[in-house]
């Protein structure tokens, strides 16, 4: 066992053994085959395409929880407006141009889905939407959330109100939606701060506001993109919340405490970008994001001081994690005495191509991340090393790469049977180049959580070669993780 100290922070993280084991187990990746893909649109009956894993036959009631289902899908993004005179009006002025529109972050709870479309661009009427789950349409209008009054025009900005939102999160045990609004319009073509970032929250009951927390002018920096958002509660203590906002382009994370109704900002080298991991290439599109700390997931330690915070750049092959007793420390960041530059661990790296936008922990502890630069969803046994070999892979294309293009958001629901969502939104084709309106541009997709990992190093099952549940495939010997 290694122990990493620093101050009064320790980690004790798991060290590997030499062994080997003499049962076989074919860990088999997955592949994903299109059921009526082409027909989805055209027929509303067809509600979900199934990515069917490579496994062993099964009964149907087993089947059905190893398969990615295409919830929603669309090939431009249409609004739900009072009336059909108010959305030809809003054409007619430019407030809603649906090429636009591009489906950015989501979050579920219980029948209904959140989406958020940030104001990349002119004629995004509301950037915080929803549409119910489940749902008769397969390409549904979306409608804002929670009122069309909420949200305010770019135009002589009310800054009370929402202007672009990138992300949201949920807690569930306190009933409440909480979303990071950047404040910034046309942030692709010129960046325009009409109004300071902001921290919200609703009560997912009623759907009022009940937190609107805009951040100091101190820890917003020039050109800063405030971009995704965590939230800690402590002892199941509603009142004692604690929300991570990362900075991307400025590599820094806003903490708030709700209780103090007061907010500090952490800096760290670890979450800058990495210069040999911000070029991309896909889709035959070549172009450099230097897109620092992005990327966060929360630990399920038994008791709040054990939780730690996984997080990674956007432009980066590397997984870090702090212990958020230490980020909830305003202390260690405000008096500016203390070293806090080795708090941050780096636990492994994905390896080449490997840069992953957001993430997310199951309760039995399985990290799922989104794979941009491979069009994929990995996963990870917090259990064990963070290294290649533990890393799994849930999709491969067999034949068809347009099923999934760009997974941009991941989250896990807090269902008895924990799924795990992915949003797929070709972001660099919308950026860079143009989209195809024909085709489908945009999807959301679920997975059973337990189902999509039970054949590959992700299951817990196989946890420990002492406890002969797996067969070795390589042997390390002697590492210190």
């Amino acid at each position: 066992m290694c122990l990493y100290s620093a101050n009064q922070f320790r980690i004790y993280v798991m060290k590997s053994s030499y062994f080997t084991i003499i049962t076989l187990l074919s860990i088999v990746g997955l592949r994903y085959n299109s059921i009526g893909v082409n027909a989805a649109n055209s027929d509303q009956s067809l509600l979900s395409t199934h990515f069917k894993l490579q496994n062993p036959p099964m009964p149907d009631a087993k089947r059905d929880s190893n398969l990615f289902q295409i919830i929603n899908e669309w090939k431009y993004m249409d609004f739900e407006y009072p009336t059909f005179v108010e959305r030809q009006l809003a054409i007619k002025n430019g407030d809603f141009i649906p090429k636009n529109n591009l489906p950015l972050g989501i979050d579920v709870y219980g029948n209904r889905l959140f989406i958020t479309t940030p104001r990349w661009k002119d004629g995004v009427p509301a950037s915080l939407v929803t549409v119910t789950y489940p749902t008769k349409e397969i390409s549904p209008p979306v409608k804002p959330y929670p009122s069309w009054q909420a949200h305010s025009s770019p135009y002589n900005a009310d800054c009370s109100k929402l202007i672009s939102v990138y992300r949201t999160a949920v807690d569930v045990q306190c009933n409440r939606l909480w979303a990071i609004d950047s404040g910034i319009v046309n942030a692709t073509v010129k960046l325009n701060q009409i109004c300071p970032p902001k921290i919200v929250a609703f009560d997912l009951s009623s759907d009022e506001m009940l937190v609107r927390y805009q951040l100091p002018e101190s820890q917003i920096k020039q050109d800063s993109l405030h971009s995704n958002i965590a939230v800690d509660i402590r002892n199941n203590d509603c009142s004692d919340a604690h929300v991570f906002v990362t900075d991307v382009w400025r590599f820094g994370i806003v903490v708030y405490s709700l209780l103090k109704n007061r907010s500090w900002r952490v800096t760290n080298y670890n979450f800058s970008p990495n210069p040999l991991a911000s070029d991309f290439n896909v889709y035959g599109l070549n172009f450099q994001w230097l897109d620092g700390v992005f990327g966060m997931s929360l630990s399920n330690g038994p008791r709040s001081s054990d939780r730690v915070l996984y997080f990674h750049p956007m432009a980066s092959y590397k997984e870090f994690m702090v212990s958020t007793d230490l980020l909830l420390d305003e202390s260690l960041w405000t008096n500016g005495t203390v070293d806090t530059s080795k708090l941050f661990i780096s636990i492994g790296d994905r390896g080449l191509n490997g840069q992953s936008s957001t993430s997310g922990i199951a309760r039995n502890g399985v990290m799922f991340f989104t794979q941009v630069h491979r069009d994929n969803v990995g996963c990870w046994d917090t259990s064990k090393p963070y290294k290649r070999s533990n890393l799994g892979t849930l999709l491969k294309n067999s034949g068809n790469e347009t099923l999934i293009q760009f997974p941009n958001d991941l989250k896990i629901d807090q269902e008895q049977r924990q799924g795990v969502w992915v949003i797929s939104n070709r972001l660099p084709i919308y950026l860079y180049s143009q989209l195809d309106y024909s085709d489908i541009n945009f999807r959301i997709l679920r997975a059973d959580v337990d189902g999509i990992i039970a054949s590959t190093i992700c299951n817990p099952m196989f946890e420990s070669a002492r406890k002969e549940k797996f067969t070795v495939v390589s042997i390390e010997e002697g590492q210190c993780y």
